[in-house]
């Protein structure tokens, strides 16, 4: 097993709760782990919401649109709401609707049940909404500020990460992570930081940041993080020698992959031949202009020991393939199931479909597990630890 196990010992103070809304098959539940209860699972796939169930059970689960629930389905009161909402339309390679997408705009689902939770006096201590780096730069900016001003009517204040998983597991990832505090309480200085900090702060959450009105820059907080930890695993140390379901090809596959490889890539492909020894790249197809007016596909290859970004399979230019070569001798073939999960952080004991391209699918639209043990570790956890201690202080200040 590659990973240890992200489900930590129970600790003997009550765990704090959690509602987990577009759950995928729960990898934010994985990286929250056993410091952590969850009170409710939603995603609207029933694909999706069956891998959910086979790992964590169905008793916290409701499948079905997050527009169609209301507040009398979210049991108690959760210190925590996560939500990694869809991101097709606010991804770099989407259409670029945005929050008013089909996909994306189902944020405002959520946004709904948060203002009827806070109606009631149920809102959560502390909202995290995960999405791709696009939110920030989509319709010019706009919709980063729409989120923003989303979170500040409802009563909080905010502060955004950019997270590359690539610290935690062999695969370039940057996510942003968009962290919310309940507003009647004022964060401590020691998660708090008075300028962004390296590496947490990409240039365009700056610039975002910078372009929020006034309104919203006086709710905007820079969170602190430690530095992150230096990933100890390579690309190869994920991988199988024959997958079943991802069988080494030597032929036209991979002399085509090779013809349209883009200049740099190979070089990068020489160099790895160059060394003799066995040295294995990932591969993934972009679709580019090709000078007449059409599209044509190229294809990059890296050997830094990372993968690239995993995505859904929804178009064949999505997969991502692996390259092997030892000297001359070359051959290519797709990422298995089982090793995109591993890409992600999850443990082997994760339950993945039956079906490939359902697996793929799984992984490819979650977030990474160890990203989000971190994030909890280091600032939801001492936020919410950080606040009870402040509420146990006023009654002793006021009894002195």
């Amino acid at each position: 097993m590659l990973y240890p196990s992200l489900v930590t010992e129970s600790p003997a103070s009550p765990r704090p709760g959690f509602y987990e809304f577009f759950c995928g098959g729960g990898m934010a539940r994985a990286g929250l782990g056993a410091a952590w209860r969850c009170l409710f699972a939603n995603d609207f796939d029933p694909r999706k919401a069956l891998s959910y169930a086979e790992n964590w059970g169905a008793g916290d689960l409701r499948c079905g649109d997050v527009a169609a629930l209301t507040r009398a389905e979210l049991p108690g009161r959760a210190e925590l709401a996560w939500a990694s909402f869809p991101c097709q339309d606010l991804s770099l390679a989407g259409a670029g609707a945005g929050l008013s997408g089909a996909r994306s705009g189902a944020f405002w689902g959520f946004h709904a049940l948060m203002r009827d939770l806070r109606r009631e006096g149920r809102a959560p201590k502390i909202i995290a909404l995960e999405n791709v780096l696009g939110a920030l730069t989509s319709k010019g900016g706009a919709d980063f500020t729409a989120l923003c001003g989303a979170l500040a009517g409802l009563g909080y204040r905010f502060g955004a990460l950019t997270i590359d998983a690539a610290h935690f597991v062999p695969q370039s990832r940057p996510r942003l992570f968009l962290v919310a505090l309940d507003d009647d309480y004022r964060p401590p200085e020691t998660l708090t930081a008075p300028a962004p900090g390296a590496p947490f702060a990409a240039p365009a959450l700056r610039r975002a940041a910078a372009g929020l009105p006034p309104t919203l820059a006086e709710r905007w907080v820079w969170w602190r993080l430690p530095e992150p930890p230096r990933a100890n695993i390579r690309l190869v140390d994920c991988l199988d020698e024959q997958p079943a379901d991802a069988p080494w090809r030597d032929g036209d596959q991979t002399r085509a992959f090779v013809a349209a490889m883009s200049k740099a890539s190979l070089r990068e492909l020489a160099a790895a031949r160059a060394r003799g020894s066995r040295q294995v790249g990932a591969l993934f197809r972009r679709t580019r202009p090709d000078g007449a007016g059409g599209t044509r596909v190229q294809v990059e290859a890296r050997f830094d020991g990372l993968a690239g970004c995993l995505r859904t399979p929804a178009g064949g230019s999505s997969r991502q393939f692996l390259i092997e070569v030892e000297g001359e001798a070359t051959r290519s073939r797709l990422i298995g199931a089982r090793e995109a999960a591993r890409l992600m952080g999850l443990p082997e004991s994760y339950r993945l479909p039956a079906r490939r391209n359902d697996a793929y699918r799984l992984v490819g639209d979650g977030v990474a597990a160890p990203v989000v043990r971190f994030l909890s570790g280091h600032l939801l956890e001492p936020l919410l630890a950080a606040r009870s201690e402040a509420a146990l202080e006023r009654p002793r200040a006021r009894r002195a």
